[in-house]
């Protein structure tokens, strides 16, 4: 699509409905296209021919490059290629080109697309978004993750080299010269040494249920008896409840389907209790938006509870944990969890399980207040009759 492009008309540019990405040709310099994507994502492009054959360079992203510079490096480009030289896109293309050209054409693909594009704009871009790829060396790679190691610990710049890695390697398919300054060794947490299997003892469990810390202390609750992850409980809506079931939508869920949660008698009195106003459920500002900075919450908890050396997510491993020591059959309980049952029978068993769930529930919460109050080991429940 041919207009003449203005400043004002770059930064309002969208790509049209039904279109992953437009481009808006300028009718000022021959060849050059801003491409817009779904997402709002912009860069430049330069369209030519070489020996009969068409060609593109993307050679720098909106805002980041404007439109006065863009027209000069297209100038120059085409100064490039008439003289006999191939511009090369190693020598133009940032990081950042790479890195959202990557969730251009990838994100519909990917599960977790916000929370990589976040973790581009906190860790990755303020440092590197701005040298050109080919340059990039090893040594600025893991001066990267020093930074991020001192600022968000060493899980968090092992996942920030994980994604790194992952565009350095789809650019190299694309590429005839890039070669990835990554190597193996350069994370900072080894997978084994990461990988946890610590459940809370029911001492630590008494300390949780027994420490009142405002909206967390109910949240931590919660997370316990629904065994939910912790953002699919953080993020949460009244309109996701009804009639006693918490249904988490497909837009939300891990697996992509709707998983339909039924409370236990115990996790809706805790609903009850919390105030109605706003969208979201556990909310430190009225329910207009979900509750955030966990790590700062929960020190302040930890250390009214007394214990230490834990994750909010081994909360879902404890709970997952006494379900099987409340006698819930295993394919009970991992349906609680939301996770998928593999090979024929995940595909030709479609019941909903939704009397199960809840029997599976009320359990968990019996087995919870049966630790709470100090009782005996925990009682199995009785399986019903299918």
């Amino acid at each position: 699509m041919k207009r003449h492009l203005t400043d004002r008309f770059c930064a309002t540019a969208k790509a049209r409905d039904g279109e992953a990405q437009t481009d808006y040709f300028d009718t000022q310099v021959s060849g050059l296209a801003l491409r817009v994507s779904r997402w709002d994502r912009k860069s430049w492009t330069l369209h030519y021919s070489l020996a009969g054959t068409r060609k593109r360079l993307t050679f720098g992203s909106y805002p980041g490059l404007g439109l006065a510079g863009a027209r000069t490096r297209a100038d120059e480009a085409k100064a490039a290629i008439a003289a006999g030289h191939v511009p090369s896109l190693a020598a133009t293309e940032t990081l950042k080109d790479i890195c959202e050209s990557y969730l251009a054409r990838e994100g519909d693909k990917l599960r977790n697309t916000k929370w990589r594009k976040g973790v581009l704009d906190r860790h990755v871009y303020p440092v590197l978004g701005s040298r050109p790829i080919a340059e990039i060396r090893r040594s600025e790679i893991v001066r990267l993750l020093d930074v991020v190691e001192e600022g968000s610990g060493p899980s968090m710049a092992t996942q920030t080299l994980s994604l790194v890695r992952k565009i350095m390697n789809w650019h190299a398919t694309r590429s005839d010269d890039f070669v990835s300054p990554i190597v193996r060794g350069m994370a900072r947490t080894d997978r084994s040494e990461q990988a946890r299997d610590r459940i809370l003892s029911d001492g630590e469990l008494r300390k949780i249920w027994t420490t009142h810390s405002g909206v967390f202390s109910d949240y931590v609750r919660f997370l316990l008896l629904t065994a939910a992850r912790r953002n699919e409980a953080a993020q949460m809506t009244w309109a996701e409840i009804a009639k006693g079931d918490w249904t988490l939508p497909a837009t939300r869920n891990k697996t992509g389907v709707d998983l339909v949660r039924p409370l236990s008698r115990q996790a809706q009195a805790i609903l009850a209790s919390l105030p109605k106003a706003g969208k979201f459920v556990w909310s430190t500002h009225g329910g207009a938006v979900p509750i955030g900075g966990f790590a700062q919450f929960k020190r302040k908890f930890d250390k009214a509870a007394g214990i230490s050396d834990y994750t909010l997510h081994e909360l879902r491993r404890t709970a997952r944990s006494l379900m099987s020591r409340a006698g819930v059959p295993t394919d009970h309980a991992e349906r609680c969890l939301g996770h998928v049952i593999g090979g024929v029978r995940g595909v030709y068993d479609r019941h909903e399980y939704h009397r199960e769930k809840a029997q599976a529930f009320e359990a968990l919460a019996g087995s919870i207040e049966r630790i709470v109050s100090g009782g005996g080991d925990v009682v199995q429940m009785r399986r019903g009759k299918r």
